[in-house]
């Protein structure tokens, strides 16, 4: 963790804020976006002096009831709330400094049972571990790269693959940034994080609103290139026996254009599959323990 990220999220959050959401009144012209310290304080209950040396990351080690206080003062939703909790070293870590990149093998069994539904395993770095057939069918089996970031904001074509690509974008860097806070000495996802930093001007731009929340029932529309236009919904899994990685699957209304698309992707899938006799894909980790950085493909 920087010595600065506890004052980096909290001031990103006070500029979020508005003086009538937190009951305040609004006086006089503001320079900044947002709310002023000294409303904070208040809130909180802290002094001003106080509250600026955590913004400043002089005091790193606040009371859990301050920082319980803070997320209260700040409007924090769960995710947000633990998030501050980790970065004021309240909340526990992972105990791994590598991202876990071995897929159980009955998970792989599993995803490969399901033809007419999207499964991809990811880890916290974003690698796609595992993914079954009609997934790779979705994805345009990875030729871009098996990273969900660099697809995101590195492939030329993401902008027409996703078409709420906005929202998108944000969510994907919010999910990123609360991985980093998981386990941010991680290398893989410093790797990954590095890369985007240098590669996206976009990423970089929201990577300083230092917005985290995990993964949660949401919708993506797609536009294949293969069978037009898609709504998915996607649920998403923890999983529990590889603490790290997440499982995602989509799924279509019933009787919707959508779910037509969908089991014309699944029989392209079924095709393409029989003709090359694959099992859902994996990758093998290298000799750092970690998935190589299969973006390379992008870059030639």
């Amino acid at each position: 963790m920087a010595p600065t990220e506890l004052g980096d999220y909290l001031r990103a959050r006070r500029a979020q804020l508005r003086p009538e959401q937190v009951g305040l009144r609004s006086a006089g012209q503001r320079r900044v976006p947002g709310l002023r310290r000294e409303e904070i304080a208040l809130l909180v209950g802290v002094s001003v002096d106080y509250y600026i040396r955590l913004e400043q990351g002089r005091e790193r080690g606040p009371s859990a009831q301050v920082v319980d206080a803070l997320s209260t003062a700040l409007r924090l939703d769960a995710d947000g709330r633990h998030h501050l909790f980790r970065l004021a070293g309240l909340a526990p870590r992972t105990r791994t400094s590598t991202t876990p990149d071995r897929i159980d093998p009955s998970l792989s069994q599993l995803m490969a049972a399901w033809p007419d539904n999207p499964a991809i395993v990811y880890n916290r770095a974003c690698d796609v571990l595992a993914s079954n057939a009609i997934a790779d069918a979705l994805f345009h089996d990875w030729t871009h790269s098996r990273n969900l970031m660099h697809i995101v904001f590195t492939d030329p074509a993401a902008r027409q693959f996703y078409t709420d690509w906005p929202d998108v974008a944000r969510n994907s860097v919010a999910g990123f940034r609360f991985g980093h806070g998981e386990a941010p000495d991680d290398p893989r996802i410093q790797q990954v994080l590095n890369e985007l930093l240098c590669r996206s001007a976009e990423f970089a731009r929201l990577w300083t609103t230092h917005d985290a929340w995990g993964k949660f029932l949401q919708s993506k529309q797609f536009h294949h290139r293969d069978v037009g236009s898609l709504t998915l919904t996607m649920q998403t899994f923890d999983v529990r026996s590889s603490p790290g990685q997440t499982l995602v699957v989509y799924h279509a209304a019933p009787d919707t254009p959508s779910s037509h698309a969908l089991t014309l992707l699944g029989s392209l899938a079924a095709t393409a599959r029989e003709s090359r006799c694959e099992e859902p894909r994996t990758i093998a980790a290298n000799s750092e323990g970690y998935p190589p950085d299969l973006d390379q493909r992008s870059a030639r």
